[in-house]
């Protein structure tokens, strides 16, 4: 499927195939694909945690609403923005810069402290919003590949956020921005036509804010 078909077709689907499984490979791949994100100064700020365990998705389900699809899907992905990225990848971004060409060995320290500098203190809001921009970046990204690959998702910010840390062993500091459920749809289901989306013209203005 190529990236227009993939973009006009995604939805979000509520109603995955139950007792379906996705292998290691193809799991991979997808979240390889989405790993080719954008993200500032290539920091790449997400981590992601697969859940396909049935008891596990039975855990997540009771942090997440009681969300039937939860269970249903064949796997869930945790999608955390990571606002200690800027340590923990800087040198290795750096290096892969100077080693592709990217920039000279002077300008190498001048590019440290400008991400240092851009990006704040680790515990700032500044950082946080750095790393939730990235780490949403990631995610749909994902999605587009997901329906690349034929399956079907759904973004999902229905979830109680101290639940999942407690459960699935999330550090404080990091930041869970979303649930993606990854599937087949249910046999017999059929989707409804897409719903409301707003005119172009509504919300683009050029050169300037212009209140609609």
């Amino acid at each position: 499927m190529d990236t227009i078909q993939a973009i006009k077709q995604r939805r979000a689907i509520n109603f995955f195939e139950p007792g379906k499984t996705i292998t290691d490979a193809k799991l991979g791949e997808l979240l390889g694909l989405a790993n080719l994100a954008p993200s500032s100064f290539d920091l790449q700020p997400w981590k992601v945690i697969a859940v396909r365990d049935p008891e596990r998705k039975k855990t997540l389900r009771t942090c997440a609403m009681n969300q039937q699809k939860v269970e249903e899907a064949t796997a869930v992905l945790i999608i955390i923005a990571d606002p200690d990225a800027v340590e923990e990848n800087k040198d290795r971004v750096l290096e892969s810069w100077l080693s592709l060409g990217y920039m000279k060995p002077e300008t190498r320290a001048s590019y440290s402290g400008m991400i240092d500098s851009l990006y704040g203190a680790k515990d700032s809001v500044t950082r946080k919003v750095f790393a939730s921009k990235n780490a949403a970046l990631y995610a749909m990204t994902l999605m587009i590949a997901a329906k690349g690959l034929g399956l079907e998702t759904h973004p999902m910010d229905g979830f109680d956020e101290a639940c999942i840390k407690k459960e699935f062993n999330i550090p404080e500091n990091k930041l869970v921005i979303m649930l993606i459920a990854v599937g087949d749809l249910k046999s017999g289901v059929t989707l409804l036509p897409r719903a409301f989306r707003r005119e172009i013209d509504e919300f683009v203005s050029h050169e300037t804010y212009s209140k609609k």
